[in-house]
């Protein structure tokens, strides 16, 4: 009662008042998975909108009330879905082809299928993305033989969604001609919308744009389908809401007056990352955006809210104030030479105040936000004012400056979804085993260099080269003080504070979090079941009024997972390869939902009182 009490007078106080009213003022335990990580029996080389309604119903069997999806947008060629081509249309990989009304008993569309299902098995470690075009090309050969009626649905699709499709189609159609170039390098006339020329493209090239237009209608279908079971079924769908858009999107292409083309947004240099970093996606012209009343913002949320309950906002700092790069500043300098838009830190606050009360006031969804990392102290003022909960993941929720220890999950903040780990992180077994306790060895040799220390003999006396691995250095149990430390580093302390700072954080991290978790016993290296239950104890008995887990995570405590886990990673930030947003449970859904993890997850959402 005390703690209803306390849920009840804080949200009711927030701006958000009425969405948490709409929601339900309650603890919740969610899952986080990627639609591309699942796969059922039915699917075609890829998790589609049909598996969402299994992953609902595993939801329902573990006692988690919100789905959380990542972003669901069309992705370009790195197949990040934080660098999508659209902020509206849906990546066409999800759509289910065996659930389009009508060819279900087609023996030309059946062959087709088993065809793809022998070059894109589902259930390999790994998704190769060669499903999308074959895909793509079936879908195109569905639609010539009939799979698009002029039917009133359709239209209407087209017609509520004029604001976008119709660029959206053209965008598509125009890329296709020009074989996939970015849409900076077609011809001038396509390039620069020249109207006559776009008019003449579209004349000749009707069919293809209605068949665009047609493919975004079945993934709408198929994903309000997915989500009307889920209203159904009591779950809760939290989408994700990316703050950037890519450089060769249609958005921009459309909409080049809201971007600022001559910069790349980043972040800049810090502890971890020397050179900063440089994403490349365009920075927003708010100016122009405001001028035209936000409706480009506007209308992300109305299509949004076709799909979600909740909304994730990516990097909302950046509402705030977000790295800008000279776009033809030299690559090598990564973010260097940028700066912060807006410049001046006083307009800080009233720059993302305004943004989010923009937000707020034109979606019915609860909106979350992502607020890690470097966070100016503005944004989680704004962020609790307005009653948009931010993120708190174990590993980081620390007293970094007095204690340099773990926080107890009644210290978490009630306005906050609590993790293990997030997209972008390790999983928290892979942390466990290869993290926790150490420093990034990259960024201890750049810190060796810049102060002149000889890091080659600093290593050998400050670091365990059997327990150092993955780029990670562990601490030596001899190095028992800071004294100690900066005795081997041979500088004063005044010259050495960050390396101080490093290790107050980082040494003996896993002996005190063994004991944080309650484990009794010996320290365990290896991150076993029981281990794993216990790190949930904490987040999923937190404060925090959302507790949304990794589905590898969650995976972990049933041994699903085989060898080092280090591999089983959503995201490595940074780098573009096979293995990036790519990875798949070794499981299909339908083993998963009458697997025997669920009653254990089940029983440690309902322990901690989240059940809902």
């Amino acid at each position: 009662m005390a703690e209803s009490k306390e849920i009840s007078k804080e949200l009711g106080s927030t701006v958000s008042k009425n969405k948490w009213e709409s929601l339900g003022m309650v603890r919740r335990a969610g899952a986080l998975v990627p639609l591309f990580s699942v796969y059922s029996a039915k699917s075609l080389g890829i998790g589609d909108l049909s598996d969402l309604k299994l992953l609902i119903d595993w939801c329902g069997k573990t006692g988690n009330s919100i789905l959380q999806l990542l972003p669901m947008n069309e992705v370009g060629s790195t197949f990040c879905p934080y660098d999508a081509i659209s902020s509206f249309a849906i990546e066409p990989s999800y759509i289910s082809i065996a659930a389009i009304p009508g060819f279900s008993g087609n023996k030309s569309v059946a062959a087709k299928i088993k065809d793809i299902e022998k070059r894109f098995p589902a259930g390999s470690a790994y998704v190769d993305y060669g499903i999308k075009r074959a895909k793509e090309d079936m879908l195109w050969d569905m639609y010539k033989n009939g799979a698009g009626p002029n039917s009133k649905e359709l239209k209407k699709f087209e017609e509520k969604n004029g604001y976008w499709l119709d660029d959206f189609a053209l965008f598509k159609v125009i890329k296709d001609y020009h074989k996939g170039l970015p849409w900076y390098e077609w011809e001038n006339k396509y390039k620069t919308r020249d109207r006559v020329k776009l008019g003449a493209f579209r004349k000749e090239h009707e069919k293809e744009l209605s068949f665009q237009r047609w493919v975004q209608w079945v993934a709408f279908c198929q994903f309000a389908d997915a989500k009307a079971y889920a209203e159904a079924k009591g779950v809760k769908i939290c989408g994700d809401l990316p703050i950037l858009i890519s450089r060769d999107s249609a958005d921009v292409w459309a909409h080049p007056e809201f971007f600022k083309l001559e910069f790349a947004a980043g972040a800049p240099p810090d502890m971890y990352c020397a050179k900063g970093q440089r994403w490349g996606m365009p920075t927003y012209n708010w100016d122009n955006i405001a001028s035209n009343d936000y409706r480009y913002h506007k209308e992300k949320l109305k299509f949004a809210e076709n799909f979600y309950d909740i909304l994730r906002i990516d990097h909302v700092v950046g509402m705030f104030r977000i790295w800008s790069i000279p776009y033809g500043d030299p690559l090598e300098n990564e973010g260097l030479n940028g700066f912060f838009d807006p410049k001046e830190e006083k307009d800080w606050e009233a720059h993302g105040r305004t943004i989010l009360s923009v937000m707020l006031e034109n979606t019915n969804m609860l909106l979350t936000a992502e607020d890690l990392g470097m966070i100016p102290r503005t944004c989680p003022q704004n962020l609790k004012e307005f009653g948009i909960p931010g993120n708190d993941v174990q590993r980081w929720t620390k007293d970094w400056q007095t204690k340099h220890d773990f926080l107890e999950g009644e210290e978490y903040r009630l306005l906050s979804v609590a993790m293990l780990s997030t997209h972008d992180t390790t999983n928290w077994a892979a942390w466990w085993e290869n993290e926790a306790g150490t420093v990034d060895q990259a960024l201890f040799i750049r810190k060796c260099l810049e102060r002149k220390i000889d890091y080659a003999a600093a290593q050998d006396k400050l670091f365990d080269g059997a327990r150092s691995k993955h780029g990670r250095l562990r601490w030596l149990d001899s190095v028992e003080s800071a004294e100690s430390l900066i005795s081997i580093l041979g500088k004063r302390r005044e010259e050495v504070m960050d390396f101080i700072e490093l290790y107050d954080n980082t040494y003996r991290e896993k002996e005190k979090l063994w004991k944080h978790l309650g484990m009794k016993g010996a320290m365990k290296e290896k991150a076993g079941p029981e281990t794993v239950k216990a790190a949930f104890s904490i987040t999923l008995n937190s404060r925090s009024i959302f507790c949304i887990e990794l589905l590898v995570d969650y995976l972990m405590i049933g041994g699903i997972f085989k060898g080092d886990p280090y591999r089983y990673r959503v995201n490595r930030p940074g780098t573009i390869s096979k293995e990036n947003w790519s990875l798949v449970v070794p499981l299909p859904l339908e083993k998963l939902v009458g697997h025997n993890i669920c009653g254990e997850i089940r029983d440690m959402v309902v322990s901690s009182g989240r059940e809902a």
